[in-house]
Protein backbone atom coordinates (compact mmCIF):
# COMPACT_ATOMS: atom_id res chain seq x y z
CA UNK A 1 0.00 0.00 0.00
CA UNK A 2 1.63 3.44 -1.08
CA UNK A 3 2.65 4.86 2.02
CA UNK A 4 1.06 8.72 1.11
CA UNK A 5 -2.57 6.88 0.31
CA UNK A 6 -4.12 8.41 2.86
CA UNK A 7 -2.19 11.83 1.90
CA UNK A 8 -3.83 15.07 2.89
CA UNK A 9 -6.71 13.60 5.04
CA UNK A 10 -8.94 15.36 7.19
CA UNK A 11 -11.48 13.02 8.63
CA UNK A 12 -12.39 13.15 12.40
CA UNK A 13 -9.77 12.28 15.01
CA UNK A 14 -10.61 8.55 16.13
CA UNK A 15 -11.89 8.73 19.91
CA UNK A 16 -9.81 6.43 22.33
CA UNK A 17 -12.60 4.33 23.28
CA UNK A 18 -13.47 3.14 27.12
CA UNK A 19 -16.32 0.14 27.14
CA UNK A 20 -18.89 -1.38 29.15
CA UNK A 21 -19.38 -4.59 28.93
CA UNK A 22 -22.95 -6.15 29.22
CA UNK A 23 -24.20 -9.40 29.75
CA UNK A 24 -27.73 -9.45 28.90
CA UNK A 25 -30.66 -12.20 28.79
CA UNK A 26 -30.65 -14.78 25.40
CA UNK A 27 -33.78 -12.42 24.43
CA UNK A 28 -32.55 -9.42 24.78
CA UNK A 29 -33.63 -7.18 21.46
CA UNK A 30 -32.43 -3.89 22.12
CA UNK A 31 -28.91 -3.16 21.99
CA UNK A 32 -29.50 -0.27 19.82
CA UNK A 33 -31.60 1.55 22.68
CA UNK A 34 -28.59 0.93 25.06
CA UNK A 35 -26.12 2.96 22.77
CA UNK A 36 -28.18 6.22 22.61
CA UNK A 37 -27.46 6.66 26.01
CA UNK A 38 -23.93 6.23 25.66
CA UNK A 39 -21.28 8.87 24.79
CA UNK A 40 -19.09 8.51 21.51
CA UNK A 41 -16.20 7.24 22.70
CA UNK A 42 -18.09 4.95 24.74
CA UNK A 43 -18.21 1.26 23.61
CA UNK A 44 -20.70 -1.43 24.53
CA UNK A 45 -19.57 -5.18 25.05
CA UNK A 46 -22.36 -7.18 24.95
CA UNK A 47 -22.72 -10.76 25.70
CA UNK A 48 -26.08 -13.41 25.61
CA UNK A 49 -26.94 -15.65 28.58
CA UNK A 50 -27.33 -19.19 27.50
CA UNK A 51 -31.00 -19.77 26.07
CA UNK A 52 -33.51 -21.12 29.01
CA UNK A 53 -36.61 -22.82 27.00
CA UNK A 54 -39.36 -21.74 29.34
CA UNK A 55 -41.47 -18.68 28.99
CA UNK A 56 -40.96 -15.26 31.21
CA UNK A 57 -41.90 -16.14 34.80
CA UNK A 58 -40.04 -16.82 37.86
CA UNK A 59 -38.44 -19.93 36.94
CA UNK A 60 -37.37 -18.22 34.18
CA UNK A 61 -35.96 -15.29 35.79
CA UNK A 62 -34.04 -17.88 38.60
CA UNK A 63 -32.30 -19.15 35.88
CA UNK A 64 -30.90 -16.20 33.88
CA UNK A 65 -29.56 -15.30 37.38
CA UNK A 66 -27.78 -18.54 37.71
CA UNK A 67 -24.24 -17.05 38.72
CA UNK A 68 -22.08 -19.70 36.94
CA UNK A 69 -23.89 -18.43 34.16
CA UNK A 70 -22.97 -15.11 35.18
CA UNK A 71 -19.78 -15.72 36.18
CA UNK A 72 -18.78 -17.05 32.51
CA UNK A 73 -20.33 -14.29 30.75
CA UNK A 74 -18.19 -12.00 33.67
CA UNK A 75 -14.96 -13.66 31.78
CA UNK A 76 -16.27 -13.73 27.93
CA UNK A 77 -16.84 -10.48 28.19
CA UNK A 78 -13.42 -8.84 29.64
CA UNK A 79 -11.11 -9.79 26.37
CA UNK A 80 -11.71 -6.04 25.00
CA UNK A 81 -10.74 -4.57 29.02
CA UNK A 82 -14.26 -2.60 30.00
CA UNK A 83 -13.83 -0.32 32.67
CA UNK A 84 -17.27 -2.03 34.29
CA UNK A 85 -19.56 -5.10 33.68
CA UNK A 86 -22.87 -4.60 33.64
CA UNK A 87 -25.82 -7.39 34.45
CA UNK A 88 -28.20 -5.99 32.19
CA UNK A 89 -31.47 -7.71 33.51
CA UNK A 90 -34.14 -6.34 36.06
CA UNK A 91 -36.02 -9.77 36.74
CA UNK A 92 -32.80 -11.63 37.34
CA UNK A 93 -31.45 -9.10 39.30
CA UNK A 94 -34.75 -8.68 41.49
CA UNK A 95 -36.15 -12.18 41.70
CA UNK A 96 -33.86 -13.24 44.45
CA UNK A 97 -34.24 -10.08 46.57
CA UNK A 98 -31.18 -8.35 47.53
CA UNK A 99 -29.23 -11.07 48.65
CA UNK A 100 -29.56 -12.07 44.79
CA UNK A 101 -28.49 -9.11 44.00
CA UNK A 102 -25.66 -8.86 46.01
CA UNK A 103 -24.50 -12.57 44.74
CA UNK A 104 -24.57 -11.35 41.30
CA UNK A 105 -22.01 -8.33 41.79
CA UNK A 106 -20.31 -10.24 43.76
CA UNK A 107 -19.86 -13.12 40.66
CA UNK A 108 -19.01 -10.16 38.28
CA UNK A 109 -16.25 -8.82 40.33
CA UNK A 110 -15.02 -12.57 40.83
CA UNK A 111 -14.37 -13.16 37.80
CA UNK A 112 -12.20 -10.20 37.43
CA UNK A 113 -14.69 -6.85 36.51
CA UNK A 114 -13.53 -3.78 37.82
CA UNK A 115 -16.54 -2.67 38.59
CA UNK A 116 -20.10 -4.17 38.84
CA UNK A 117 -23.50 -3.36 38.15
CA UNK A 118 -27.02 -5.00 37.91
CA UNK A 119 -30.28 -3.15 36.28
CA UNK A 120 -32.15 -3.48 39.91
CA UNK A 121 -28.88 -2.37 42.07
CA UNK A 122 -28.64 0.94 39.29
CA UNK A 123 -32.57 1.33 40.09
CA UNK A 124 -32.27 1.78 43.60
CA UNK A 125 -28.96 3.86 43.13
CA UNK A 126 -30.95 6.18 41.41
CA UNK A 127 -33.86 6.52 43.69
CA UNK A 128 -31.92 7.17 46.01
CA UNK A 129 -30.50 9.81 44.44
CA UNK A 130 -33.59 11.28 43.40
CA UNK A 131 -34.95 11.12 46.91
CA UNK A 132 -37.68 9.01 45.78
CA UNK A 133 -39.35 6.93 48.61
CA UNK A 134 -42.49 6.59 47.19
CA UNK A 135 -42.48 4.67 43.35
CA UNK A 136 -45.66 3.52 41.13
CA UNK A 137 -44.05 0.38 38.82
CA UNK A 138 -45.13 -0.59 35.28
CA UNK A 139 -43.95 -3.88 33.97
CA UNK A 140 -44.61 -6.38 30.87
CA UNK A 141 -44.65 -9.11 33.22
CA UNK A 142 -47.21 -11.67 34.76
CA UNK A 143 -48.53 -11.12 38.64
CA UNK A 144 -45.95 -13.59 40.30
CA UNK A 145 -42.38 -11.28 38.76
CA UNK A 146 -43.83 -8.03 39.46
CA UNK A 147 -44.55 -8.89 42.94
CA UNK A 148 -41.30 -10.28 43.12
CA UNK A 149 -40.14 -6.69 42.04
CA UNK A 150 -41.89 -4.99 45.11
CA UNK A 151 -40.66 -7.26 47.70
CA UNK A 152 -37.50 -6.65 46.59
CA UNK A 153 -37.86 -2.86 46.47
CA UNK A 154 -39.24 -3.47 49.95
CA UNK A 155 -36.32 -4.80 51.22
CA UNK A 156 -34.63 -1.58 49.32
CA UNK A 157 -36.84 0.68 52.05
CA UNK A 158 -39.22 1.67 48.96
CA UNK A 159 -42.74 1.42 49.33
CA UNK A 160 -44.66 0.96 45.91
CA UNK A 161 -48.39 2.52 45.75
CA UNK A 162 -49.22 1.28 42.67
CA UNK A 163 -47.83 -1.78 40.13
CA UNK A 164 -49.26 -2.94 36.76
CA UNK A 165 -48.09 -5.60 34.35
CA UNK A 166 -48.81 -6.38 30.53
CA UNK A 167 -49.08 -10.29 31.82
CA UNK A 168 -46.56 -11.07 29.09
CA UNK A 169 -44.70 -14.12 28.94
CA UNK A 170 -42.91 -13.90 25.72
CA UNK A 171 -41.83 -11.56 23.15
CA UNK A 172 -41.54 -8.02 25.13
CA UNK A 173 -39.09 -6.70 23.07
CA UNK A 174 -42.43 -6.02 20.90
CA UNK A 175 -44.42 -4.11 23.32
CA UNK A 176 -44.88 -0.35 21.39
CA UNK A 177 -44.33 2.77 22.79
CA UNK A 178 -47.72 3.82 22.70
CA UNK A 179 -48.45 0.30 25.11
CA UNK A 180 -46.12 1.54 27.20
CA UNK A 181 -47.81 4.87 27.60
CA UNK A 182 -50.74 3.49 28.10
CA UNK A 183 -49.65 1.01 31.04
CA UNK A 184 -47.97 4.18 32.73
CA UNK A 185 -51.27 6.29 32.55
CA UNK A 186 -53.02 3.43 34.17
CA UNK A 187 -50.61 2.83 37.42
CA UNK A 188 -49.63 6.68 37.98
CA UNK A 189 -50.62 8.02 41.14
CA UNK A 190 -50.50 11.54 42.66
CA UNK A 191 -48.84 9.83 45.84
CA UNK A 192 -46.07 8.45 43.56
CA UNK A 193 -43.07 10.12 43.74
CA UNK A 194 -41.79 8.41 40.76
CA UNK A 195 -42.60 6.27 37.97
CA UNK A 196 -40.24 2.60 37.02
CA UNK A 197 -40.59 1.02 33.69
CA UNK A 198 -39.34 -2.08 34.46
CA UNK A 199 -37.66 -4.78 31.84
CA UNK A 200 -34.49 -4.31 29.71
CA UNK A 201 -36.30 -5.62 27.12
CA UNK A 202 -39.17 -2.90 27.16
CA UNK A 203 -38.11 0.18 24.58
CA UNK A 204 -38.55 3.55 26.55
CA UNK A 205 -36.12 5.70 25.66
CA UNK A 206 -37.91 8.59 23.20
CA UNK A 207 -40.95 8.59 25.89
CA UNK A 208 -38.95 9.38 29.14
CA UNK A 209 -38.86 13.07 28.74
CA UNK A 210 -42.47 13.18 27.10
CA UNK A 211 -43.91 11.29 29.91
CA UNK A 212 -41.92 13.31 33.05
CA UNK A 213 -43.50 16.23 31.43
CA UNK A 214 -47.01 14.81 31.36
CA UNK A 215 -46.89 13.40 35.12
CA UNK A 216 -44.76 16.33 36.26
CA UNK A 217 -42.54 13.25 37.98
CA UNK A 218 -39.68 11.56 37.83
CA UNK A 219 -39.93 8.53 35.08
CA UNK A 220 -37.22 5.86 35.57
CA UNK A 221 -36.88 2.98 32.87
CA UNK A 222 -34.55 -0.64 32.94
CA UNK A 223 -32.46 0.40 30.38
CA UNK A 224 -31.91 3.87 31.15
CA UNK A 225 -30.96 3.04 35.10
CA UNK A 226 -28.51 0.10 33.89
CA UNK A 227 -26.45 3.14 31.38
CA UNK A 228 -26.49 5.86 33.56
CA UNK A 229 -25.21 3.54 36.62
CA UNK A 230 -22.27 1.86 34.31
CA UNK A 231 -21.61 4.90 33.13
CA UNK A 232 -21.20 6.61 36.88
CA UNK A 233 -19.25 3.55 37.86
CA UNK A 234 -16.63 4.64 34.99
CA UNK A 235 -16.64 8.24 35.94
CA UNK A 236 -19.05 9.03 32.61
CA UNK A 237 -22.48 11.10 32.57
CA UNK A 238 -25.49 9.26 30.64
CA UNK A 239 -26.23 10.63 27.04
CA UNK A 240 -30.54 12.16 27.70
CA UNK A 241 -31.01 15.52 27.49
CA UNK A 242 -34.09 16.68 29.16
CA UNK A 243 -34.34 13.06 31.45
CA UNK A 244 -34.70 13.84 34.96
CA UNK A 245 -32.05 10.99 36.22
CA UNK A 246 -29.65 12.25 33.64
CA UNK A 247 -30.13 15.94 34.46
CA UNK A 248 -30.02 15.71 38.15
CA UNK A 249 -26.51 13.57 37.74
CA UNK A 250 -24.93 16.58 35.79
CA UNK A 251 -22.34 19.22 37.97
CA UNK A 252 -23.78 22.10 38.70
CA UNK A 253 -23.08 25.18 36.53
CA UNK A 254 -20.26 27.37 37.68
Amino acid sequence: MPADLLGGFAGPTLLKQHGIGMIAPFDFALDRELWRWAPDDVSLYLTRLPYVPVPMTVEMASAIADVDAVYRASRDVLTPEPLVVTYACTSGSFIDGVAGERALVQTMRAAGAPAAVTTSGALTEALHLLGVRRLAIATPYIEPVTKRLICYLDERGIETVSAVGLGLLSHIWRVSYAEVVDIVGAVDRNDADAMFISCTNLPTYDIIEPLERALGKPVLTANQVTMWAALRAMGREAMGAGQCLVEASRPAAA
